[in-house]
C-alpha cells in the first residue's frame, strides 16, 4: 500500500489596505450620519459642493424609493423638538461666530535694558489647552514658559524672551484650527521714567 504524498498548497498572504475617511466640515460626523445632527441642510450643501459624487450615493434617492420607505407608524414631526434642534444649530453657529470673532494677540513686552518676554493671550477660545500649549512653548524655544493670570484675570502664556515672529508661525502650523487672520503681533515698550 503506497501513501499519498502531502502536496504544499501555497498560503494565500491577506493585504490590507486603509481606507480614506471622508468627515463633514460643517458637524464633523461622516456624511453618512449627517442626517442626524444638528444642521442636515448645511450638511447636505457642503457634501453637495466638496464630494459630488458622494452627494449622489446619499441624496439621490427618487420620491417612489422614499415613499416606498415610509409606513402608516411614522410619527409626524414634533414641533417642540423641531425648535430645541433650531436653538442648538443657533447655539453651535453662536459658538462658531465667537470663536471666528476672537483674537490672539501675542505682544513683545521690554524689561530691562535688552531683556524682554513674549505674552500670548487669547488661544483659549480656540478649545487649546493652555498648559499644554505652554510646555510646548517652553520645549520649542528652550525657554522659561508659564500661564499666569493678566491685570483682567484672565489667563494668558509668558515666554522668556523675544520669540514673537517664531511663535506666530509656531501657532499657525501646531493649531490650524486658529486663522491666521485672528492672529496679532503687538509690541509693549516699558515707559521711562
Amino acid at each position: 500500500m503506497t501513501t499519498p504524498t502531502p502536496t504544499s498548497t501555497p498560503t494565500p498572504v491577506l493585504t490590507l489596505t486603509a481606507k480614506q475617511m471622508i468627515y463633514c466640515g460643517v458637524c464633523t460626523l461622516p456624511p453618512e450620519y449627517c442626517e442626524f445632527g444638528l444642521t442636515p441642510e448645511k450638511c447636505k450643501k457642503w457634501v453637495q459642493e466638496k464630494h459630488t459624487d458622494l452627494y449622489e450615493n446619499l441624496y439621490s434617492q427618487t420620491l417612489a424609493e422614499k415613499l416606498g420607505k415610509t409606513t402608516l407608524e411614522s410619527k409626524p414631526s414634533n414641533e417642540a423638538e423641531d425648535r430645541k434642534k433650531a436653538k442648538e444649530a443657533a447655539k453651535i453657529e453662536r459658538e462658531l461666530q465667537k470663536k471666528m470673532a476672537s483674537k490672539v494677540i501675542i505682544t513683545r513686552i521690554a524689561r530691562n535694558k535688552r531683556k524682554c518676554v513674549t505674552s500670548i493671550y487669547g488661544l483659549e477660545n480656540f478649545d487649546i489647552d493652555l498648559k499644554k500649549a505652554s510646555k510646548t512653548f517652553a520645549t520649542k524655544f528652550a525657554c522659561g514658559s508659564s500661564v499666569v493670570k493678566n491685570n483682567q484675570g484672565n489667563d494668558e502664556i509668558v515666554v522668556q524672551g523675544d520669540v514673537s515672529d517664531d511663535l506666530y508661525d509656531f501657532i499657525l502650523e501646531t493649531w490650524p484650527d486658529v486663522p491666521e487672520e485672528n492672529v496679532e503681533l503687538t509690541e509693549e515698550k516699558k515707559s521711562k521714567k
